[in-house]
């Protein structure tokens, strides 16, 4: 959807009002420049970490915010365009600051040598029932959707056998996973 600039200066009135369907328009019309300067911007090892689309909704999320208890207000298409580049490179690099530490510790699997991989041991009774429990919070946190996917990857399967059978994106089984386990974390 292309909009001139002459048409989101319009539709930017109804904006600043609150109007959701004006919003829409605005943000549709937005959404994949912002998603291409986010994906510049993204180095490969942070493409796993998150997407594009997370970083450009949670800014659209804001500005709607700002927009319905701020009372902020843009006087032209250019002056919000330039607004939402700002915000939206500043989120990226909250983004990336918070995965970097996740990004420099990670290894690929071949790196890693036998030592690191788990034991040939039988699991404890203790351990059974701790991982039981975990296995628990998991499908709490999940929500219905993906819970084929979780018992995929308990399963073993790999990310791409994973997408294959669900019809998903590789990158967005990983995101799924990604999320569940932040939310796990934050959980505990």
């Amino acid at each position: 959807m292309n909009i001139t600039d002459d048409a989101l200066d319009a539709l930017l009135g109804k904006l600043c009002s609150g109007d959701a369907a004006a919003a829409e328009q605005v943000f549709r019309a937005y959404e994949p420049y912002l998603r291409m300067h986010v994906r510049r911007l993204l180095p490969d090892p942070m493409r796993p970490k998150f997407d594009s689309v997370d970083v450009v909704q949670s800014v659209w999320a804001d500005l709607l915010s700002g927009f319905r208890e701020s009372g902020w207000k843009f006087s032209s298409a250019a002056q919000l365009r330039a607004f939402l580049i700002k915000a939206t490179r500043n989120r990226f690099i909250d983004r990336v600051r918070q995965n970097r530490r996740a990004v420099e510790h990670q290894r690929p699997l071949e790196v890693v040598g036998p030592e690191h991989l788990a034991d040939d041991q039988p699991d404890r009774p203790d351990e059974v029932v701790q991982a039981d429990e975990l296995w628990e919070k998991m499908l709490a946190l999940c929500p219905p959707a993906h819970r084929r996917l979780l018992e995929l990857k308990r399963q073993g399967l790999l990310l791409a056998e994973i997408a294959q059978q669900t019809g998903l994106h590789e990158s967005s089984v990983r995101r799924i996973l990604y999320d569940l386990a932040r939310k796990l974390a934050a959980e505990q």
